[in-house]
């Protein structure tokens, strides 16, 4: 079926989402007074079209290529961003103030999605209590860590850039007696050269993708199993793709679509000399 049906629909909910103000002008302060849930229902509508079984990747290609569709694309994708950011720290807030914090913590708005993810990812590498699995870019709630050390017992690193992230995520960790489960260090990808690890993954939003890849090329060994999360097909309008000149000098080994709500396609790589 043809995306075009699609064109007018994004650029009604880029222009909804304009309405609330210039974020690389102002930032995302100026929408900490807006209730959440108003730019979730907006966005909402943004998942239906991201999930339409019917557009083929060579169709979506023609929205996401397309130089018309450029600005409304990176206006939505900024507020996916930020909306995903704010929910993650308002639920590790929660989780400093709960008297339940496994019940806190699986209150999160995406929770479910990141079971199917792991699921998913699951098969991509053996995971077990004798791996340490680094992740790169672990935000404010290091979801994928807790989860990994929760289902497979092995022992985690997460790097975060961003030092009051990083230090919001410590607390809660902590918060859930898993300090001494799953560390979390300071920092950008170079990070990686000081740190012992089995399996090392890229969150899909770590930026600027060519130079995160570049560096991982630097300080990986050839044995060691790369996965990355990425958006491909319609998801694609969610957040910017991994391109293929992002890996160069890795080989792709396996791909794995989404299923069902989960947004991210996982990807195992390797280093090639």
């Amino acid at each position: 079926m043809s995306c075009y049906k699609y064109w007018g629909k994004l650029e009604e909910i880029a222009s909804k989402l304009s309405s609330y103000g210039d974020l690389d002008k102002y930032g995302d302060s100026a929408l900490d007074d807006v209730d959440i849930n108003e730019i979730i229902e907006i966005l909402d509508d943004v998942e239906i079209i991201a999930h339409d079984k019917t557009i083929d990747f060579d169709s979506a290609k023609h929205i996401l290529d397309d130089e018309k569709m450029n600005n409304a694309l990176k206006l939505i994708r900024k507020f996916y961003v930020y909306v995903g950011a704010r929910l993650e720290t308002e639920n590790a807030l929660e989780i400093l103030e709960s008297d339940n914090v496994s019940e806190t913590l699986d209150s999160f708005q995406f929770y479910d999605r990141y079971v199917g993810l792991l699921n998913n990812e699951s098969q991509l590498v053996k995971f077990n209590k004798d791996k340490t699995f680094l992740f790169l870019g672990s935000g404010p709630l290091p979801l994928t860590l807790i989860m990994f050390n929760k289902l497979f017992g092995c022992k985690c690193i997460g790097i975060e850039q961003q030092e009051d992230v990083a230090e919001l995520s410590i607390k809660v960790l902590k918060k859930l007696g898993l300090e001494n489960e799953i560390e979390i260090v300071v920092g950008d990808e170079t990070a990686i050269k000081d740190l012992d690890y089995d399996i090392l993954m890229v969150a899909a939003l770590a930026e600027p993708k060519d130079r995160v890849f570049s560096n991982i090329w630097q300080y990986v060994d050839e044995k060691t199993p790369v996965i990355y999360r990425t958006y491909t097909g319609m998801r694609a309008i969610l957040y910017s793709p991994v391109l293929d000149k992002d890996t160069r000098g890795f080989h792709k080994e396996v791909m794995i679509l989404p299923t069902g709500n989960t947004n991210n396609t996982s990807v195992l790589i390797r280093k090639i000399l």
